[in-house]
């Protein structure tokens, strides 16, 4: 699995956090998604779906 984050596109809603904090935080100024795990483990690969799938600005990217 391969993620990409689009923080141009992020509106700063903090679902992907609450879903999968292993693999996203929010940057403390204006709360813009922070990617911390680009290639994360099979274990978080449903997490990063559905972070993926409820993201309101479509910010999140998943390949494969």
């Amino acid at each position: 699995m391969r993620v990409t984050v689009d923080p141009d596109k992020c509106c700063g809603a903090g679902q992907c956090v609450l879903v999968a904090p292993e693999v996203f935080d929010q940057r403390d100024e204006d709360g813009i998604v922070v990617l911390l795990d680009a290639a994360p483990p099979a274990d978080r690969h449903e997490a990063v779906r559905e972070a993926a799938a409820i993201c309101p600005a479509a910010a999140i990217e998943v390949d494969a």
